[in-house]
């Protein structure tokens, strides 16, 4: 996946390749009561090797290069990824019976890091407090894609609820032929930042679906 995503940045315009991308593999842990209701969200991020470089070189931390962190050292790493602008929804997109579910922003952060990448996590509350889990829908996306995300760390409910889980895949192959036929269509001289900049984040999203049953 990470190859054909590479080869769909590549194929972009300079405007929008100028920054380098980071790539994050994702972890997710969802909590529910025992009225099956989701109270919290709990986040992993498993950040690419050369952007864990790039932090931990300006961070000064790991100096003995050899990729795992002392005990201080995750204390002033942590939290370098958690503060977060007002309005920004933490790349992650949750939804119960196709309606929006707020949640606050991140909590109990830790960091650390593991053979040279930086793993980090959060907890997210239920602003509501707590919604019924009968049908959740969870994508962890930048809508920009300046950040590709990849679910390849665990997924799991928990709580004392008995919860199903799908998981459905994007069709990255689909994606990425109608992303460069819509390239091609595009004059030379078109300027994306001028225009307006397509947000192929959520099609490249993979989606995890829950069900809980109601007691």
């Amino acid at each position: 996946m990470r190859y054909l995503i590479t080869t769909l940045v590549f194929c972009l315009p300079m405007q929008t390749n100028a920054h380098p991308h980071v790539f994050i593999d994702t972890g997710l842990e969802f909590i529910v009561d025992e009225a099956g209701q989701l109270t919290h969200v709990r986040v992993t991020w498993a950040y690419d090797e050369f952007y864990s470089l790039l932090v931990l070189e300006e961070m000064k931390l790991d100096q003995d290069a050899d990729g795992f962190l002392t005990e201080s050292e995750e204390k002033v790493l942590t939290g370098f990824d958690t503060q977060w602008v007002e309005g920004y929804n933490g790349d992650l997109v949750v939804t119960a019976d196709g309606n929006p579910v707020a949640l606050s922003g991140p909590m109990e952060a830790y960091a650390t890091a593991e053979d040279g990448r930086i793993v980090t996590t959060h907890l997210r509350a239920v602003e509501a407090g707590a919604v019924p889990a009968t049908a959740l829908s969870a994508k962890a996306f930048d809508e920009t894609f300046y950040t590709a995300y990849e679910v390849t760390r665990p997924v799991t409910v928990t709580g004392p609820a008995t919860c199903h889980m799908d998981r459905f895949d994007p069709d990255i192959d689909g994606q990425l032929a109608q992303m460069q036929a819509f390239l091609l269509t595009l004059d030379a001289d078109y300027d994306l930042e001028e225009n307006d900049i397509p947000l192929v984040g959520e099609s490249f999203a993979t989606e995890i679906r829950i069900s809980c049953p109601a007691t």
